[in-house]
């Protein structure tokens, strides 16, 4: 048996592990999808059987036998995610290389090399992490992952299965680990999921993040959905009837069913909106799925139903979504329109085919499966493209690299149009100069303007979807510094860098060139000791800054003699051993957490910080006061920075810089104030400024430091600073002040840096 060869102690799993970890396997291969070929079940079989030898006697964090992990990823890549065979086969021995004595050669001796490559592209790169080089071991390790997109795919979409199970057992962790892999999840994962098509997924492990980072707000949220359930299903038969009526009536083929939106989503609607649960109107969507025709295009299929759906109810026509003209970039497919239902509430109805459906639910898997050989090039194909071209040339520092790659490959997209018709895909907030980019590099380089709707325009101008674009260029036009402060695509970035570069190394020449010939002239020979007083003198960090700004007219060498006579080479040298050991000393650690601090043990937030064992401070960006869900960052000074963990600073520190964050709790005494502001608007009238600063001062006793009033046609919108010591408390003067007469809506502001 291969059992031998791995284990080295005694069998310490009973009988029940042994039924539990056979239970678990038999329900992957009862429910297996795409594995008709032959030698599939065998592969499968055979993969488990090692990974099985290789993790006996492993046991999770939550005390369940470690196989179950790789068996319940198998699981999602099969069911959820419909990859074949193969896959499967690798879900399964994601982590023998990592955790266990099998190592990748055994996997190449066993199985053949398209197995190996995406096993090698799943093992994490913690072995060969080089601290004193990158900034953040997570964001290199997602940096590997996401170079493997070059190879194969399927290594993305087998580590998004293996972080959806993760999440799902994230409960048995400590309480910085969870905020370390919700806030990854948030920051990446979740995003690359919805980018793959994966919407089901996506939506699952927003909500699991959700839940780790803002539980009270989760439950809060959860227990309100459960209340009104029963009440949603009777809206839902309600405003269904007369639509299964006319659907059966025109002899279709379908399945209509209702859904609570995600509660992360409905979160999220709840703080743009700045109201509360209660009116939010599209918690539910309806969801149309038909069996097409034949001889009929789905899409017009689609707009048939539309028109069933609208002879009921009426539409809202800034609520009309079509994918089915144009899908999203991620393969998705389907026709949204919202409704006025039968009680004055508005309700979304999504329109798809089973294919779509199909699509939607699987994401890349599904399309590929129905995207022959021959099809045409898709959406998706084309952001997998775009993917590839951006990680050619990654960025030295991972993190920034890991911005980059988020900014321009999961942000929201616009459309624009070349003078020709031809369609343009960018992020929302594109230029016009990353239009011109796109195009192609040259007419980037030599842009000078952009003609926008016909109407001329500076390079700099941010498009909007439906924009037709064209880009004016001239020869003698050439890239500068400041273009890198309005392109948003990496395309334009590294383009611009480039030039740049190219620039830079000919003015270095010229300068060399340039004074070279100026010291023949006094009679100088050029040398290192000659250079470094030159530095000095023209205060220059570099030989290649002296050249350039020789180059460009910014440093004049009609007084080259005084100017080397300034700084003998003896000073010069010794003034350059300080700078050096210097700069040493002024190197920050950017690695590995290195502190006394229990990161298992809450860090009590305490007063008097400055006697404190450990300052703390509080994050301007969120502004937290006692009684929020607060996380602490162990910053590399050494002071720990109070965040909320919804707060997207704290989130993209928990992404790169998990292994400092540390888990924080309050302790402060009652008499201990946090300043805090919150906002208003309503309807003017005499006396409401009396009335809201009585209340607050008078009433409550609370300190304002700072009112700031402004009356527009009627409008009164407000802000103002005070101080309390709990949420607490600034719940209750919120409640108050919202019943003040004319007071339309008070919130908190939490991020008033500015």
């Amino acid at each position: 048996m291969l059992r031998s060869y791995f284990m080295g102690n005694k069998d310490i799993f009973d009988e029940e592990d042994r039924k539990l970890i056979q239970a678990e396997y038999d329900s992957l291969i009862k429910n297996l999808l795409r594995c008709n070929k032959q030698g599939d079940r065998e592969l499968i079989d055979k993969a488990f059987r090692i990974a099985n030898e290789a993790h006996w006697n492993m046991r999770r964090k939550s005390g369940e036998p470690y196989v179950i992990h790789p068996i319940s990823v198998a699981k999602i890549v099969n069911n959820e995610i419909g990859l074949g065979a193969k896959s499967i086969a690798v879900a399964l021995l994601h982590d023998v290389v990592e955790d266990t004595e099998y190592s990748l050669e055994d996997v190449k001796r066993d199985f053949d090399p398209k197995i190996a490559s995406l096993i090698d592209g799943l093992t994490k790169i913690s072995g060969t992490y080089n601290k004193e080089n990158s900034s953040s071991l997570q964001a290199e390790n997602f940096r590997k992952m996401l170079l493997t997109l070059s190879d194969d795919l399927r290594v993305i979409l087998i580590k998004i299965a293996d972080r959806l199970h993760n999440m799902r057992t994230l409960d048995s962790m400590p309480e910085h680990k969870k905020m370390k892999v919700a806030g990854e999840t948030i920051f990446l994962y979740a995003p690359l999921a919805h980018r793959l098509g994966l919407y089901a997924i996506k939506s699952e492990l927003e909500d699991l993040s959700f839940k780790f980072r803002q539980p009270q707000i989760y439950e809060e949220i959860s227990s309100k959905m459960k209340h009104s359930e029963k009440k949603n299903l009777a809206f839902i038969n309600k405003f269904s009837l007369p639509i299964i009526e006319k659907l059966t009536e025109s002899g279709l083929q379908f399945d209509i069913n209702g859904r609570p939106k995600s509660i992360f989503s409905i979160w999220n609607k709840m703080q743009a909106k700045n109201v509360p649960f209660e009116e939010i109107y599209d918690v539910l969507a309806i969801r149309i799925v038909f069996e097409p025709a034949a001889g009929i295009p789905e899409k017009t299929q689609c707009w048939n139903i539309y028109s069933i759906i609208t002879d009921s109810y009426m539409p809202k026509p800034d609520r009309l979504r079509d994918w089915v003209s144009r899908p999203k970039p991620n393969g998705y497919e389907a026709l949204h329109v919202t409704v006025m239902g039968p009680e004055g509430q508005w309700v979304e109805v999504q329109i798809r085919s089973n294919r779509m459906d199909e699509i939607a639910e699987r994401g890349y898997a599904a399309h590929w499966r129905y995207k022959g050989d021959e099809a045409q090039e898709t959406e998706l194909d084309k952001w997998i493209k775009k993917i590839r071209i951006m990680l050619e040339n990654p960025h030295e520092d991972p993190i920034e690299f890991l911005d980059e790659f988020k900014m321009n490959l999961f942000s929201s997209e616009i459309v624009v149009f070349t003078p020709k018709g031809f369609l343009v895909s960018l992020p929302k907030g594109a230029s016009a100069l990353d239009f011109a980019y796109e195009i192609h590099t040259e007419i980037g380089n030599k842009a000078i303007g952009a003609k926008i709707n016909y109407k001329l325009n500076p390079i700099s101008s941010i498009l909007m979807s439906g924009d037709q674009v064209e880009i004016i260029t001239s020869d003698i036009a050439k890239p500068e510094m400041e273009w890198l402060s309005f392109v948003r695509t990496s395309k334009a970035k590294e383009a611009i860098k480039n030039a740049l570069k190219v620039d830079s190394k000919d003015s270095i020449q010229k300068g060399m060139e340039i004074l070279e010939s100026k010291l023949k002239e006094i009679g100088v020979t050029s040398a290192n000791e000659i250079l470094r007083s030159l530095m000095l003198s023209y205060d220059v960090l570099n030989k290649e800054e002296l050249y350039s700004g020789i180059a460009l007219g910014r440093i004049n060498l009609d007084n080259l003699k005084k100017a080397i006579k300034k700084n003998p080479a003896s000073n010069v040298i010794k003034y350059w051993e300080l700078k050096l050991i210097g700069s040493k000393k002024e190197k920050k650690d950017t690695g590995v957490l290195q502190s006394s601090i229990d990161k298992n043990v809450p860090f009590l937030l305490r007063e008097n910080v400055e006697n404190a064992e450990q300052s703390y401070e509080i994050a301007k960006c969120c502004n937290p006061i006692p009684g929020d869900e607060v996380i602490g960052y162990h910053s590399p000074e050494g002071t720990i920075i109070i965040h909320k963990p919804k707060c997207p600073v704290a989130i993209r520190i928990m992404s790169n810089e998990g292994n400092r964050i540390i888990a924080v709790k309050w302790a402060i005494h009652k008499l201990v104030s946090f300043l805090a502001r919150i906002s208003m608007t309503g309807i003017d009238r005499i006396g409401l400024v009396n009335d809201i600063t009585t209340i607050i001062s008078a009433e409550l006793k609370v300190n304002m430091t700072r009112i700031n009033i402004t009356v527009n046609n009627g409008i009164f919108e407000g802000t103002i600073d005070l101080y309390v010591h709990h949420t607490k408390d600034l719940n209750n003067l919120i409640l108050k002040i919202s019943n003040i007469n004319g007071i339309e809506n008070v919130r908190r502001v939490e991020d008033f840096s500015n």
